[in-house]
């Protein structure tokens, strides 16, 4: 938690602060992207209700947090999924008798289609120089990225023990602590070995670690360090879409789809749990058979 916000709440409610540090580092403390992001959750709801201790609000209190937030459905949804779990905690610990929660309705959340790159955005995004060691290393994530589909905190994650280049595998830590072997082509494996050969010792320089893809100040690079080069990249490069890292997870799975691949052999590259997570390629790839018999003769007149 943020330092001057710790000290509020511990002014104003001790216990409730006690509660919140014993549940994030009970249920989250594997996952600290996870953690952070429950934790800015609540220290949020808990402002809302700074005259109150939240830890026993009714159900009309959580509907009126949401009522006045002004926020998406999407984000007030995410809201109610962290406050949900932190009262599920409270009950199961004994502390509240009743979760305030319950029968409390998702907000109806608009399906939206995910963002993805044509064949030739991704090729002209991935086509960067490879002098520097810095250089290197952004080749190499990018087309590890569109080759595997791993999100970028598994790349960024990603440990030298974990490299079976032999084999043209890697293999990732993804959420809830799953592993996967994912195969990568040949050309994501040549980049990588360059990084690996004449890259990442010079961004290392003295010091020493287990991650494969190092940051300026010789440690791991963060999600963020690469998300603002990724955006740069992008405004450099003239493609306008909405970009994060994770629209070339996204345009892996759809170019895969559009290509003949089983939804099935997608859902375990991906790491996904449920198949229904997949699915929702198959509507972008429905989407472009839709734009495609559109141009049929027939369709003209």
């Amino acid at each position: 938690m943020d330092e001057n916000e710790i000290v509020e709440l511990k002014n104003n409610n001790p216990e409730l602060v006690k509660y919140l540090e014993e549940y994030l580092y009970t249920e989250y403390n594997s996952s600290k992207n996870t953690r952070d992001s429950y934790q800015y959750d609540l220290i949020h709801f808990a402002k809302f209700y700074k005259n109150k201790n939240i830890v026993y609000l009714k159900k009309e209190d959580i509907q009126e947090y949401l009522r006045k937030s002004d926020r998406k459905a999407k984000t007030k949804a995410h809201y109610l999924t962290s406050i949900n779990n932190f009262y599920k905690y409270l009950v199961n610990n004994n502390i509240i008798n009743i979760n305030p929660c319950d029968n409390i309705k998702m907000p109806k959340l608009e399906k939206k289609l995910p963002v993805y790159l044509t064949y030739d955005e991704v090729d002209n995004l991935l086509d960067i120089p490879t002098n520097t060691a810095y250089e290197k290393r952004n080749k190499a994530m990018l087309e590890m990225l569109y080759a595997s589909g791993v999100r970028i905190s598994e790349l960024c994650n990603l440990t030298m023990s974990n490299l079976f280049l032999e084999d043209n595998m890697i293999k990732v830590v993804g959420k809830g602590d799953k592993e996967r072997i994912i195969p990568i082509n040949d050309i994501a494996k040549k980049y990588l070995e360059l990084y690996l050969e004449y890259g990442r010792g010079e961004l290392l320089r003295t010091k020493d670690s287990e991650y494969v893809f190092i940051s300026s100040r010789h440690t791991k690079i963060t999600r963020q360090a690469f998300f603002k080069f990724l955006k740069k990249l992008c405004e450099e490069k003239g493609i306008k879409k909405n970009i994060s890292p994770h629209i070339l997870r996204h345009s892996f799975a759809t170019h895969l789809l559009n290509n003949g691949a089983d939804l099935r052999i997608v859902q375990e590259l991906l790491g996904h749990s449920d198949i229904v997570t997949t699915q929702i390629y198959t509507h972008l790839t429905n989407k472009k058979l839709e734009q495609e018999y559109d141009k049929h003769p027939l369709m003209q007149k």
